[in-house]
């Protein structure tokens, strides 16, 4: 944690020497955004586990529990998506 601090202290005083703190901020948040695709990658692990745990135990609900676990995945690759959007914009349109 105190490593990042010291970058972002570090990346705001080049930016008071160049005079384009903007540029420094939207690269910023560009990286901020992109945490959101490391959360939905654990959020399908996590379901991908649990569904085949299910399957192991239940054999006759496979059909059932492979449904909803493809279900689960497009939402939480859509908020994945979204993230890496964000983060893309913010890091060639804003900056």
């Amino acid at each position: 944690m105190f490593e990042l601090m010291s970058n972002f202290v570090g990346m705001l005083m080049f930016a008071e020497m160049t005079g384009d703190i903007t540029k420094g901020l939207a690269y910023l948040g560009s990286g901020i955004a992109a945490i959101g695709c490391l959360g939905a990658g654990i959020g399908q692990g996590y379901t991908g586990g649990k569904a085949v745990e299910a399957v192991s135990r239940n054999p006759e609900v496979e059909g059932k529990v492979r449904t909803l676990f493809i279900v689960a995945a497009a939402i939480s690759e859509s908020g994945a998506i979204y993230a890496l959007v964000i983060s893309i914009i913010l890091a060639f349109v804003v900056a």
